[in-house]
C-alpha cells in the first residue's frame, strides 16, 4: 500500500484532533437523520446510496480543482481510490447495513467499532510498530467506555451471519483509516474523498441492481422532534454533511494524526450519535451512556499521550545519550631540575 504515515504526535496534531472532531460529529449526525427518513419509506440502502452519490457528486468539481497541474497524480493512484471507495465507502456500509438486518444494532455497532484495536494489529504485525504500554490502556479504556455508551445491558440474541457481516464492516473501517492515512500517493484528501465516493456509489448501485440491498424511496416529509421537514433536507445533509464533509477532514485528519490515533479519536462519533440523537428525536442519553462516553474521551487521552515517540536505539541516539569524555588535562612541564639532569645523562 506504499509508505503510511508514522504515528507520531508531530506536525499539525492540534489541527488534526480538530478535524478527526469534525469528522467524527458529522459522521454522528447520519443515524438520526437516516431514522426518521426510513421512517418515513426509505429503505437503508437507498438512503445510504443517495447519501454516497450526493457527497460524490459535491466533491467532484472541487477535486478536479484541486487536481489542475497535477494530474499525473490521478493515474498511479487509481488502484488506491479503487480500493478505497470498494472498502472504505461501500464494503464498509454494506456490510454494516446487512448486519443490522440479523442482529441488534448496538451489538453490530460495536463490533464495527473495534476497528481501532484491527489498525493496532495491522501496524504491529504488517508494520513492526508495537503499540505502547499506555496506549493499549487507552485502547482498553475506549472500548469499556464505548460498551457503557451502547448500553448493551439488556442482553441481544446474536447470529453467526450478523457477526460476519459486521466484522467485514469493521475490517471496512480500519481500512477507511489506513488507508486514508496514506500520503505517498500525493493525492489532496478532497480528491481520495471525491474518488472513493463515487466508486462507492457506483458499487451501492450495483448492490441495489443485484437485489443485495432494497431500493425504496418516498416524498413524504420526515418528521424530527414533532416538526415535518420536506426529504429532501435530511438527504441533502446525509450527502453533504455526514458524507462529503465527514470523509474530507477524515482523511485530511488521518494525515496529521496518523491511523491509529485517528481512529481512537473517531470513537467520539458515538457520542456524537447519542447527541443528535437527544437533539433530534428527543432520546435522552441515561446515565451509564455519559460514564461511558467520559471513559471514551479518556482513552483517547491516554492513547495520545502513548503516541508520543521515543528516542530510536540506533547508534547516533546511543551517541547522544552518551554524556562526553572529558578532555584528558595536559601533562605538566618538567621541572627546570629534572630536565637538566635528563639533559646531562643524554650528553654522558
Amino acid at each position: 500500500m506504499g509508505a503510511m504515515t508514522h504515528d507520531v504526535v508531530g506536525r499539525g496534531s492540534t489541527g488534526g484532533l480538530l478535524l478527526a472532531l469534525l469528522s467524527a460529529g458529522s459522521f454522528g449526525l447520519s443515524g438520526s437523520l437516516a431514522t426518521e427518513l426510513m421512517a418515513s419509506g426509505w429503505s437503508a440502502g437507498a438512503a445510504v446510496t443517495a447519501r454516497v452519490t450526493l457527497a460524490a457528486a459535491v466533491l467532484l468539481i472541487p477535486a478536479l480543482l484541486a487536481l489542475r497541474g497535477r494530474w499525473s497524480l490521478l493515474k498511479p493512484a487509481i488502484g488506491r481510490i479503487l480500493a478505497y471507495g470498494a472498502l472504505a465507502v461501500a464494503g464498509c456500509q454494506l456490510a454494516y447495513f446487512l448486519a443490522v438486518q440479523q442482529m441488534a444494532v448496538g451489538v453490530a455497532l460495536l463490533i464495527e467499532y473495534t476497528a481501532p484495536i484491527a489498525v493496532l494489529l495491522w501496524w504491529w504485525l504488517a508494520k513492526g510498530a508495537r503499540p505502547s504500554r499506555m496506549t493499549l490502556i487507552g485502547a482498553a479504556v475506549a472500548l469499556i467506555g464505548l460498551i457503557l455508551v451502547l448500553d448493551l445491558t439488556s442482553g441481544s440474541r446474536v447470529n453467526a451471519a450478523g457477526v460476519g457481516w459486521a466484522l467485514l464492516a469493521m475490517a471496512g473501517a480500519a481500512a477507511y483509516f489506513v488507508m486514508s492515512s496514506d500520503e505517498s500517493h500525493g493525492l489532496p484528501p478532497i480528491v481520495l474523498a471525491a474518488g472513493g465516493l463515487l466508486v462507492g456509489a457506483v458499487g451501492l448501485g450495483l448492490a441495489g441492481l443485484l437485489g443485495l440491498v432494497p431500493m425504496a424511496a418516498s416524498t413524504a416529509s420526515p418528521v424530527y422532534r414533532g416538526m415535518a421537514v420536506p426529504w429532501w433536507l435530511p438527504v441533502a445533509v446525509l450527502g453533504v454533511v455526514t458524507a462529503g464533509i465527514a470523509y474530507v477532514t477524515g482523511i485530511a485528519a488521518a494525515r496529521r494524526l496518523g491511523s491509529r490515533l485517528a481512529s481512537f479519536v473517531a470513537l467520539s462519533e458515538v457520542l456524537a450519535a447519542v447527541a443528535a440523537a437527544w437533539l433530534l428525536l428527543g432520546q435522552l442519553p441515561a446515565a451509564i451512556q455519559l460514564g461511558g462516553g467520559l471513559l471514551i474521551l479518556a482513552g483517547v487521552v491516554v492513547v495520545k499521550l502513548g503516541e508520543i515517540p521515543e528516542i530510536p536505539e540506533t547508534p547516533e541516539a546511543r551517541e547522544l545519550s552518551v554524556p562526553p569524555t572529558p578532555p584528558t588535562p595536559p601533562t605538566p612541564p618538567k621541572a627546570p631540575m629534572l630536565a637538566q639532569l635528563s639533559s646531562r645523562s643524554n650528553a654522558g
